[in-house]
């Protein structure tokens, strides 16, 4: 059995200079496939449980399938609850058997969420298991705007929450669809001067791979969260496998032929945190 704590995954990772994918799930064939990925290029994998994906699929189904994977799995594997926005949603997740619990108080004024963090973490470190917290707000394209993390604040937040990772807001965008964006290297120099922890960047999708390389080696960046363009991938192999037959009707038919594009998808991904 490989299942493993944020903490577990993270540490190896900023005391060797690389960095680990947080792949967002949605179902079954995609996080199957972020597995194997893993096996392939013999890295880890932190599985992520966001809210849209937890809008389809129960926590306590998805703790099962997680450490499932895990339990077959010859690589460690996070089972990781993404963006919990409130005490009872973090607690049922830890109940399910999650790993790693994501407090997101990041829309909450400073002392709030570092209160209300500070109470995840604590629940989660009783339990044996870890916590990341969210300093600063990560925008979405389309959508809500960021708020850049202040330095200092982030160096209050990662005092007193007693978190094991903190992601920050330092340009990264989620659900973006092109690479044609970039981090602001000096804010993430003047947070990583202030603390000691591993960094999380979500919306990593948006983020040029060879600039996730440069970071994942030269900075506290340990962490990428990934989803969109692991998505883009799934839709793209489901259009093709449904347009291949139309007469086809049987879904488990055609989800299979979307295991290969998304594993190879996933392991580009993953080749590039090193």
């Amino acid at each position: 059995m490989t299942l493993a704590t944020l903490s577990e995954v993270l540490q190896p990772a900023l005391a060797g200079g690389y960095a680990v994918a947080g792949l967002v799930t949605l179902g079954w064939e995609d996080m199957r496939a972020y597995v194997a990925a893993a096996e392939a290029e013999g890295q880890p994998v932190i599985l992520q449980a966001g809210p849209s994906c937890r809008a389809h699929t129960p926590l306590p189904i998805l703790g099962k399938m997680f450490r499932h994977l895990a339990e077959q799995a010859s690589v460690p594997v996070v089972a990781h609850l993404d963006h919990g926005y409130t005490f009872e949603e973090c607690k049922i997740a830890l109940d399910s058997g999650f790993t790693s619990l994501m407090y997101d108080g990041s829309r909450k004024e400073l002392r709030q969420n570092i209160d209300e963090t500070a109470a995840i973490a604590q629940m989660a470190h009783a339990a044996g298991i870890s916590c990341e917290g969210e300093i600063g707000f990560v925008g979405y394209s389309g959508g809500e705007g960021s708020n850049g993390t202040d330095p200092q604040e982030a160096a209050v937040f990662a005092r007193e929450s007693g978190v094991d990772a903190m992601a920050i807001s330092v340009g990264n965008v989620h659900l973006q669809q092109d690479k044609e964006g970039g981090l602001d290297e000096a804010r993430i120099a003047a947070i990583q001067a202030l603390t000691q922890l591993p960094l999380v960047i979500h919306g990593g999708s948006g983020v040029p791979v060879e600039q996730r390389r440069k970071l994942a080696r030269s900075t506290a960046i340990c962490k990428f969260n990934i989803g969109t363009e692991l998505r883009m991938a799934f839709g793209s192999a489901l259009r093709t496998a449904v347009n291949a037959d139309p007469d086809r009707f049987d879904r488990v038919t055609i989800l299979k032929e979307t295991l290969e594009p998304v594993e190879e998808a996933a392991r580009r991904v993953l080749r590039g945190m090193r």
